[in-house]
């Protein structure tokens, strides 16, 4: 049966300015990770984005017919409206931004993780530290918190969410960051340990201007919306669901 994706959940948002935007080739998903971003609040119409081509069209004369061609890719013009919320730092920022001619990085993050996943797990005292789970299926960068009845090897902290690395078959590592050096364990270990994934949606991230960031009002039942504008200005780059 077809799987429906509902926006509801989704959220946007906003980073700092940036004096350039990278070529195509070169907008990676390292860029946007370091990025603090800014939710912007009350998001309540989701624009269109994506890349459409330019149709390039030339009358022949000879052939009594025009030829037709793709030319230069447009990721498109998401128009967003936000019931206002004057004091959100989202929409400050988004109406602020609007005021300049720098592009922003934004983020989409939409609620469509899959299920957690949870196992009893064992633990080398090594460096790197080394986890096994049999047949985990666990990707590199699958966020993981660890649990424990006793005492977790000295390097892990129950309750912090780390990143699998260097994952085979039934085992992996684990590190601070994504894609991050695989942390060293030390020290005791006692009672039974616990791992769960910590599942993410799918991430989109672009980088855009804000043309507008107008009040939009209407009838008496109908309450005033921030229209927040951007022009896609990059590649639009989706990061699957992870966990």
């Amino acid at each position: 049966m077809p799987q429906l994706y509902p926006v509801a959940g989704a959220k946007i948002y906003i980073g700092p300015a940036v004096n350039s935007v990278p070529d195509d080739a070169d907008v990676i998903e390292s860029l946007f990770t370091s990025v603090s971003f800014t939710e912007v609040k009350g998001w309540q119409t989701m624009g269109a984005i994506g890349d459409a081509a330019t149709l390039i069209t030339e009358a022949v004369i000879s052939s009594g017919r025009d030829l037709k061609a793709k030319g230069t890719r447009n990721a498109g013009s998401m128009q967003n409206n936000f019931i206002i919320l004057p004091t959100d730092a989202g929409q400050i920022a988004l109406i602020a931004a609007e005021k300049t001619d720098y592009n922003y990085p934004f983020k989409l993050a939409f609620d469509d993780a899959p299920p957690a996943k949870t196992s009893t797990v064992t633990m080398t005292i090594a460096s790197p530290g080394v986890i096994s789970w049999t047949a985990h299926g666990l990707a590199a960068g699958t966020p993981i918190k660890f649990s424990t009845t006793g005492a977790l090897p000295t390097g892990l902290v129950a309750g912090t969410t780390y990143y699998v690395v260097s994952p085979t078959t039934d085992a992996f590592s684990v590190a601070a960051t994504p894609g991050g050096a695989a942390i060293n364990t030390t020290g005791t270990q006692s009672g039974t340990h616990t791992a769960t994934t910590v599942p993410v949606g799918t991430i989109k991230y672009f980088y855009g201007i804000v043309m507008t960031a107008q009040e939009n009002g209407g009838g008496a039942n109908t309450a005033r919306l921030l229209q927040g504008n951007v022009e896609i200005n990059s590649p639009i780059l989706t990061i699957a669901p992870i966990g």
